[in-house]
This record gives C-alpha cells, structure tokens and sequence, in this order.
C-alpha cells in the first residue's frame, strides 16, 4: 500500500481502490435515503424511462430469479411497479413510480456530489483527462450505462 505521495500505484491496484471509493460513496448516498446500493442502482437505470425485465437483467448484471426479487422488494416499497409491454403482451417492463422518480432523482444528485468529491485534489485538466481515460476503458469493455452522466 503506498503511504506517501511520491509511491506509485499501479493500473490494477488504482482500479481496484477507486472502485472500492465509489462502492463507497455509492452506498452512504444509498444509506442516506434507506435504499440499499442495489436498489439505488434499478432507480438511476429506470431513470431514462421503462424498461424490460431482460434489458434491466443485462444492465444489472442479474439473473432473473434475482433481478425479480429486486423489483419486488422495490415495488413494495412504493418506487417501481410493473406495466405492459406495448409491443409485446407476455413481456412486462418495470417503471418508476411519482415517488420512484423523485427519490431516483434525489438519490442521483447525492450520488453524483458525493463521487465528485473523491477527485477533488485534481484540477481541471487533471479531471477531464482522468474522465476521458476511464471513459474509453468503459467503452472498450461495453459497459452498460447503468448511471447516466446527466449534468
């Protein structure tokens, strides 16, 4: 682990670390509006608009059986519910309630402030560079868009 300042990190070990302060920061947002990290993540992906349940498994990453138990502990709460496909009537998409979207819409905000602080000892030029690099390591890995850059 490196202690001072003039020791390097490399690719691997920075990845892994930065990772961790995002999971982080991810859950104490999650944790300030009683959501857990996961469902924190199925509001900020259902943020665009409906979504099918075999779209949000691939986003999410999830099996079915565990993507289902998700949206039902979810929509117990009140913040998503279910709805018909419109092109397909066996399928069904998932949405946002009122109270879905608001809470989507404030967890995000507190999301973004408080992983925008993690690189706050860079200045500008540092971040957009930092930014473009994890961007294209994103990119060559088709990472879904699970939390849109809206700002």
């Amino acid at each position: 682990m490196a202690k001072d300042e003039g020791e390097r990190i490399g690719v691997v070990g920075a990845l892994v670390r930065s990772a961790f302060l995002v999971n982080t920061a991810y859950a104490e947002a999650a944790h300030a509006y009683g959501l857990t990290p996961q469902q924190g993540q199925l509001l900020c992906v259902l943020m665009p608009g409906p979504t099918g349940m075999g779209e949000l498994g691939a986003k999410l990453g999830l099996a079915k059986s565990s993507l289902t138990g998700l949206v039902d502990r979810t929509s117990r709460l009140g913040f998503v519910g279910r709805e018909a496909d419109p092109d397909d009537g066996r399928a069904v998409r998932v949405v946002l309630t009122e109270e879905g979207a608001r809470l989507a819409d404030a967890f995000y905000t507190e999301a973004c402030r408080r992983i925008d602080l993690l690189p706050s000892g860079l200045d500008g030029p540092e971040r957009e560079r930092l930014a473009e690099l994890l961007g294209r390591v994103v990119v060559d890995n088709e990472v879904p868009e699970v939390f849109a850059d809206r700002r």
